[in-house]
């Protein structure tokens, strides 16, 4: 892997892990969220508008990833606002690429590799890290992740086949257009702009920032080695998450963390 696309793919990881760690902190979740996608979709259109591409055929694709993007950003706003982000964003970042795995073998035949197998069974063992072992079972923090787990998946397979007939800010512009419409009403235009301030600021330029060096990463780099790069923001997220939190984040918690990456990155290469 070039070392450019070594620090792309950082900087990459970084940013979505800060952004995350931001909403965590906010005092109305909810309404950060909005905000967030709100600002980081206005950010992002005078530069989709010079570069606009898109294919007639992006519609489709790009209306069903809004529409995953829709329930993803409530259903993140949610577990943050009552679950710990040390928890809530290691297990759906690990268990999204089990399940789109397990889609490709089951719907298109792919064959499991061993590599594949051993990084799906390293993700089981780092999500009971990071939940603890012989933990109680909080019915709706885990209900949340599992939907967040599902709709990750979901507008990763979708996204596969529609960034490819449209540009690429063209396609962030018009897959989070949708989300940051429909939940602003939901949660309200004064209490939205109650959260605009320098952290929302933050999140929506590093949700962004995130997106765009992933990108540049890409053209440097391969698919695989990428992904499994940007997979750090597991870690990264879960270790800053007690000193930017202040959450309690248990070394079993951490190691946990660690395991599903490695897991992850297996899965990507």
């Amino acid at each position: 892997m070039p070392l450019s696309a070594l620090i792309l793919a950082l900087g990459s990881a970084v940013l979505h892990a800060a952004w995350n760690l931001l909403l965590g902190r906010a005092r109305n979740v909810q309404a950060a969220t909005a905000a967030t996608f709100l600002l980081s979709t206005a950010i992002a259109l005078p530069f989709a508008l010079v570069w606009w591409h898109a294919d007639a055929s992006v519609w489709p694709w790009a209306l069903a990833s809004s529409l995953l993007e829709a329930v993803y950003v409530v259903a993140l706003a949610l577990a943050y606002h009552g679950g710990e982000v040390s928890f809530v964003y290691p297990l759906t970042r690990g268990l999204a690429p089990v399940l789109v795995l397990g889609w490709s073998a089951a719907v298109l035949g792919h064959h499991v590799s061993a590599p594949e197998a051993l990084g799906v069974a390293l993700v089981g063992v780092g999500v009971i890290g990071v939940r603890g072992v012989g933990a109680g079972g909080d019915a709706r923090g885990l209900l949340l992740v599992a939907t967040l787990a599902v709709t990750i998946a979901s507008y990763t397979l979708v996204d596969r086949v529609g960034i490819t007939r449209a540009g690429a800010l063209t396609y962030f512009v018009l897959t989070l257009a949708g989300p940051s419409l429909v939940y602003l009403p939901l949660v309200g235009a004064r209490a939205t702009r109650a959260e605009i301030g320098l952290p929302v600021l933050g999140a929506a330029l590093a949700n962004l920032g995130s997106f765009v060096l992933g990108l540049l990463a890409l053209r440097h780099g391969s698919a695989a080695s990428v992904l499994a790069v940007r997979s750090t923001s597991v870690v990264v997220a879960t270790a800053l998450a007690a000193r930017v939190l202040s959450e309690p984040v248990s070394r079993m918690r951490l190691a946990g963390s660690i395991v599903v990456f490695a897991g992850i990155a297996l899965l990507a290469l």
